[in-house]
Parts: C-alpha cells; sequence; structure tokens
C-alpha cells in the first residue's frame, strides 16, 4: 500500500515549513534526505497526524487521513526522534502495556516480536528497565515497540542520530531486511548521507521543498554526480557551499 502525499504546505508559527511538497511512496525502503530544518520532521507529524494539515491532501492507500484517521493511525509503526518510551519500566513492561493499547496480550506480543527481539539482540534485556539502558538500546527497543501491531506502514523520523556504531547498523540493516521480506512501506528520514544506498527511493528535502526524486543511482547518473554528498550539495548548493 502506497502513502500519497499532494500539494502540502504547512506554516509554523508564521514560517512557512513545507512548501507544496508532493510525493509517492511505494512498498519498501523509501529515503527522505534532508538536512536538519528541511521539514522532515513536519511532514512526520503531518503523515503521524500529530498537526492537521493546513492544505494539501495526504492518503494511505485509499484512505484520505482526514476522513479516516483511526483506521490509518492502527496500520502505522513510527519511531520519532525523541524517545516515548518509560523510563521506569522495563523492556518487556513498555512492550506488553503498547501491545495492550492494541488489544494483545503479554504472551501474544512476546510471541510476535520474538524474531524482532533477537535480530536487534534485545531478548537478554528484557527485564532490564528502559533507564539503565543506553541510548542505542533504547531506540532499538522503540524500533521493536513499533512492530508490535504488525502496521502496514513504518515512518523513522532521523532514527539512529545520536547512537554508537552497532546499534547504528544494528537499526538499518534490521530495517532495511525488513523492506526486503515484507510488504511495509517504509519512510526512513535522516540528514546522514552513508544512510543512503544507490538502489534507494530517494527524495530530497531542502528549505521544505523537494528538490528531486527517483531511483538514487539513476539520479546520479542523471545529475553525473559521483556519490549522495556530491548529489546534495549539486541540488541544494549551487555555489559549492555547504
Amino acid at each position: 500500500m502506497s502513502i500519497k502525499i499532494s500539494d502540502v504546505s504547512f506554516k509554523f508559527r508564521g514560517k512557512l515549513a513545507l512548501n507544496n511538497v508532493s510525493l509517492s511512496l511505494s512498498p519498501g525502503f523509501n529515503v527522505l534526505l534532508g538536512p536538519n530544518g528541511a521539514g522532515k520532521s513536519t511532514l512526520l507529524s503531518l503523515l503521524t497526524a500529530q498537526r492537521p494539515l493546513q492544505s494539501g491532501t495526504l492518503t494511505y492507500g485509499t484512505h484520505d487521513i482526514n476522513q479516516h484517521q483511526r483506521a490509518i493511525m492502527a496500520q502505522i509503526g513510527v519511531v520519532f526522534q525523541q524517545t516515548t518510551l518509560d523510563l521506569d519500566l522495563s523492556v518487556k513492561q513498555n512492550l506488553t502495556y503498547f501491545g495492550a493499547l492494541h488489544g494483545l496480550t503479554a504472551k501474544r506480543v512476546l510471541d510476535n516480536l520474538s524474531p524482532v527481539l533477537e535480530s536487534l539482540a534485545l531478548l537478554d534485556r528484557l527485564d532490564d528497565k528502559i533507564r539503565a539502558l543506553n541510548e542505542g538500546h533504547r531506540r532499538r527497543v522503540e524500533i521493536a515497540r513499533c512492530m508490535i501491531h504488525q502496521p502496514q506502514y513504518l515512518l523513522l523520523d532521523e532514527a539512529t542520530v545520536g547512537l554508537d556504531v552497532d546499534s547504528r547498523k544494528l537499526i538499518i540493516e534490521h530495517i532495511r531486511a525488513l523492506a526486503k521480506t515484507s510488504s511495509l512501506t517504509i519512510l526512513w528520514t535522516t540528514h546522514l548521507m552513508d544512510e543512503v544506498q544507490e538502489d534507494d527511493a530517494l527524495f530530497i528535502m531542502n528549505q521544505g521543498e523537494i528538490v528531486t526524486r527517483g531511483q538514487c543511482g539513476q539520479l546520479l547518473n542523471h545529475y553525473k554526480q559521483e556519490n549522495v554528498f556530491d548529489l546534495y550539495r549539486y541540488l541544494t548548493h549551487p555555489e559549492g557551499l555547504i
């Protein structure tokens, strides 16, 4: 199921944060690349109904977010930049509490998540309190939590920023594997250019606008650039400044 964003503009405190943004996300791994302040988090806040649309349309499959918000939210898994875990509960308690909100028993939650927990190296941390975990392990728990209800759409906002090398590698490999083995539509937002691969569906955002879109390798060929860093600089800093 695809996500379609059409002619979306958004002003925040009088400033235009998104300017007529349109893009279509197909099942698989989609990368939204842009610097801090480009509008990526604002777009995620609209996609997750944290903020109401001011103009344009957002549809998940055939469902418009303004008309089917509750049904859409039940199909989305989200990882935000800031943690939303309860620090004084254990990993297991955080997961089973979230599962209960979706009507799932604790046993069902742990059974469903067993492969995910193993992939993210969390099986031996289930009884640890979140407060005792480092940022990398906390983010791994959030990745696991967003998969509890088996969503059709996965939205991750700067999911690896500030993490240790091992956690960053583990998380992005896990999400990429999901993209290959499932029918999930995944949106991965980042400002880290080394997280982009040549076969990715790539959208580059700058100053609230989508400046290009397409398969990364094809974009490199089209713009005659050697790598993603040069591509981004070429499209957003025509004078060569970065």
